[in-house]
């Protein structure tokens, strides 16, 4: 199993449109600051599996040489997440999608024309791509009122995805995320402050000491971070192609 971090960013991505912060500045100057919006790609022998589909997404599958995946999950119906499935658009057709019923029916509404090929997921209920048992936990992302996180295990090795969540997050979903070998987490700024829908790398780390993560990355990050080259002084932030084998 190979997880590749397609994009590390937050909504707006590094560089922001109009900014000067030093991340941005970095970020300009093709340093690892430089950050797509969030995806990540999933292989195993038997295929690759999206989870999620930024806005950047045919950039990313260019950089990589991809063209064809065998299924995409969507953690939750945020334009950052979703919007660039259309790059399918004329290149395959019929892409199996995968999420809960509220994300799939704000998702296939605006990306109806792609007609995909819907599949209703529930929460705790695991399913099995391209080899791999794929289960979606429940976080909590307000005002969205159900939000996904994603367990993947190949028999061997367990992978946290914490998708876009507060630290609130349900005791169920915690007892599952529990000893990963890789926990992704979102961490959207740095310790000093609070963002309410989603943790700050000081509640991310201390959700990796909670759940005994053997390995932590943090991701879908802004530019409010020191640029990376520094931050990783601090924190384990992830970088655009950032790879973990198991």
């Amino acid at each position: 199993m190979k997880i590749t971090l397609l994009g590390t960013g937050d909504a707006v991505g590094t560089p922001k449109l109009g900014c000067s912060c030093p991340a941005c500045m970095d970020a300009h100057a093709g340093g690892k600051s430089r950050r797509l919006r969030f995806s990540i790609l999933v292989e195993s022998e038997n295929g690759r599996v999206l989870i999620d589909t930024s806005p950047d997404l045919r950039w990313q599958l260019l950089k990589k040489g991809i063209s064809r995946v065998d299924g995409v999950i969507w953690t939750h119906p945020h334009y950052d997440h979703y919007a660039g499935f259309g790059d399918f658009y004329r290149v395959q057709n019929d892409v199996n999608v995968y999420g809960i019923k509220s994300t799939l029916d704000y998702i296939m509404n605006y990306l109806s024309f792609m007609k995909p090929v819907r599949h209703d997921i529930n929460f705790y209920s695991p399913i099995e791509l391209i080899g791999l048992n794929i289960t979606l936990l429940e976080v909590t992302h307000k005002p969205i009122e159900k939000s996904a996180g994603v367990l993947i295990t190949d028999g061997r090795s367990r992978i946290v995805i914490t998708g876009d969540t507060s630290r609130d997050i349900p005791e169920k979903s915690l007892d599952l995320m529990f000893e990963p070998d890789l926990l992704i987490a979102d961490a959207i700024i740095p310790p000093r402050a609070i963002l309410p829908k989603h943790m700050n790398a000081g509640e991310a780390m201390e959700l990796a000491a909670r759940l005994h993560a053997k390995k932590v990355v943090l991701t879908h990050l802004s530019h409010n971070f020191p640029p990376h080259d520094e931050s990783i002084k601090d924190w384990p932030l992830g970088y655009d192609g950032m790879e973990f084998d198991f």
